[in-house]
């Protein structure tokens, strides 16, 4: 979730190829998965429900209503207020990686007058939240996306670049789905707002039993939740604190039941960082906990109306190259050159690229690299490890995903009505994100009817993508087996799916996505600003107020655009002094072009 940001291992030049494996086979002979068909224009259309079954599969979607504003109320980390306009020197900044944290980090410098290029080792932008077709024109997914009410930083971004309406609305309701087709759910929709809406959530869910929901409860009123109803800042330092246990520990240690971690914290957990509530920070899940506690809209979820490729990444490319900005793709960078001053400051002179047999050197004011875990550990220089600020760094690891998608003749969530789900001229069925516990995808959905643009095709039903965490036990099987065994547990949650047959699949294995968010991990997320004069950081995993998700990834691009601009005119001094200095030694050597040399 982390936006769901069930996601993929990327870094603009240390991306390998072995860390990500996919594969999609279609299971029925004459099927075309390759037929993409548009049901309907996105605004101003009707949606007509009973109660999550949606019949049809367009709604209107606007940033304007039902969003949280973390700009009151709420930490000043978490949103912080727009910039001054930058009145330095203009820069040339070389950024490694093309995903939200790079791109976001690239938006806010092109809006300052800076010059950008950015460099992708793969041939698609998004980074965890890209996408892909192959070919036969299906959109494969890194992850799931969803997108909380509270993800002020990333609606921003996407308001900025013409995207705020490629999100659809889901109701208000968090949706598990048991095995059998027993449905529980924690629904927010009240008619007064938080604290309230949400204490009427858990005291109604169906989910849990009476005693656990009065354990829950008290766990939850003994926690830095309700400190932050009138203190934001204060409850999140509290929740700082917390993260050198598990939640498990904590939710235990204040009432809670092994039951309530089991039936809904772990999906949700899951669905956070990838990892269960005995192996995640108390600090992931109470940050999320107290975001829902005091925002009504926090806990509301949009989910993209398309895949991540067209209505995210593509408008915020689109809107970085109108700006001035550079994006190459397929260059990736094999080491970071770098010298020391006179004084003893090191700072980094060049950017080893290569693409296919080319090999290259860029040069900038400042180098950003926007990668997450695996790819930072592999681009940093290994003798700075004698820093402890990068040698924290490698303590942080990625946790492995399997995403897989299943595409069927017919309706797969729509449990109601047996002929509805049979037939193939409407979308029908549970218009949501969904969990479960009683499944080895902890969340899942049905794209054909949550983003129906880029994923409901005419003539064919339900395309299911479910997210494996932990992902460990999947990785070593072959694809067939992961589909298979993805397949049998869909049909004991959803028993009234048993006739329908499976006509596609497609298996993403990540060897590392999100960070391993576990108790005491926090402590080694490096600040944007590095010991390295002109090397900055970007990334989820980097040092911000939220979780490793689209919101932090954006978050933290915001961050490392603030902290290049505060050094801005020692940055161009720096290097025009560098550069007259090899000029005097080299004459004729030096450039002042932010182009290959």
């Amino acid at each position: 979730m982390a936006g769901l940001l069930l996601q993929v291992g990327r870094c603009g030049g240390t991306f390998s190829l072995s860390s990500l494996a996919f594969s999609s086979s279609a299971h029925v002979k004459g099927s075309s998965p390759g037929v993409r068909v548009s049901v309907s224009e996105q605004k101003d259309v009707e949606k007509q429900r009973s109660g999550s079954r949606c019949h049809v599969v367009q709604v209107s979607a606007s940033l304007q209503s039902m969003m949280s504003d973390m700009s009151r109320k709420a930490p000043k980390g978490l949103f912080p207020p727009e910039p001054e306009a930058y009145k330095g020197p203009k820069l040339k900044v070389a950024i490694i990686g093309a995903g939200l944290a790079g791109m976001s980090t690239a938006v806010e410098l092109l809006e300052q007058g800076h010059e950008v290029d950015i460099y992708e080792l793969r041939k698609f932008i998004g980074g965890k939240a890209g996408s892909f077709k192959d070919k036969n024109g299906n959109h494969i997914e890194m992850g799931l996306h969803v997108f909380f009410g509270c993800y002020n930083n990333l609606f921003r971004l996407l308001a900025k670049v013409g995207a705020d309406n490629n999100l659809l609305l889901k109701d208000h309701t968090h949706t598990f789905i048991n095995k059998g087709g027993d449905v529980g759910e924690l629904d927010f929709r009240f008619l007064v707002g938080a604290p309230l809406h949400g204490m009427k959530a858990f005291i109604a869910t169906n989910q849990l039993e009476p005693f656990d929901k009065v354990a829950n409860a008290v766990a939850l009123a003994t926690s830095p939740v309700v400190r932050a109803l009138v203190d934001p800042e204060g409850a999140m330092r509290d929740i700082l604190d917390l993260d050198k246990v598990s939640f498990s520990v904590w939710f235990i240690s204040h009432g809670g039941t092994r039951v309530s971690i089991k039936r809904m914290w772990d999906p949700i957990a899951y669905a956070l960082g990838f990892i269960d509530c005995d192996k995640i920070s108390a600090r992931c899940m109470l940050t999320i906990f107290s975001f829902f506690a005091t925002k009504t809209e926090a806990s509301v979820l949009r989910m993209l109306n398309g895949s991540p490729d067209e209505r995210l990444n593509g408008p915020i490319a689109k809107y970085i190259k109108e700006n001035g900005g550079r994006f190459h793709l397929r260059w990736g960078c094999r080491e970071v050159l770098y010298d020391r001053t006179s004084e003893g400051k090191t700072y980094v002179t060049g950017l080893v690229m290569t693409k296919a047999t080319e090999k290259q050197i860029v040069k900038a004011d400042a180098y950003v690299a926007a990668c997450d875990v695996p790819g930072i550990h592999r681009l940093l220089p290994k003798p700075w490890r004698e820093w402890e600020f990068f040698d924290n760094i490698y303590k942080l690891l990625g946790v492995p995903v399997v995403t897989v998608q299943l595409r069927f003749n017919g309706w797969v969530t729509e449990m109601q009505d047996l002929e509805a789900s049979r037939q193939l001229q409407r979308a029908v069925g549970l218009d949501n994100l969904l969990y479960s516990a009683d499944a080895d995808f902890s969340c899942f959905a049905d794209l054909a009817l949550t983003s129906p643009e880029d994923y409901f095709k005419e003539g064919e039903g339900s395309l299911i993508q479910a997210v494996l965490t932990p992902g460990d036990p999947y990785m070593p099987l072959s694809n067939e087996q992961v589909v298979k065994n993805v397949h049998e547990q869909v049909l004991r949650l959803f028993p009234s799916a048993n006739e329908l047959e499976m006509t596609w699949s497609s298996v993403v294995k990540i060897g590392q996505s999100l960070y391993r968010e576990a108790p005491g991990m926090d402590l080694f997320r490096p600040d944007q600003k590095t010991p390295v004069s002109n090397f900055f950081l970007s990334g989820s995993y980097t040092k911000q107020d939220y979780i490793d998700s689209m919101e932090g990834a954006t978050l933290s691009g915001r961050q490392t655009s603030a902290r290049i601009n505060e050094v801005g005119p020692f940055l161009h001094d720096l290097r025009h002094k560098v550069a007259k200095t090899k000029s005097e030694a080299s004459p004729g050597s030096a450039t002042d072009e932010l182009t290959f040399v």
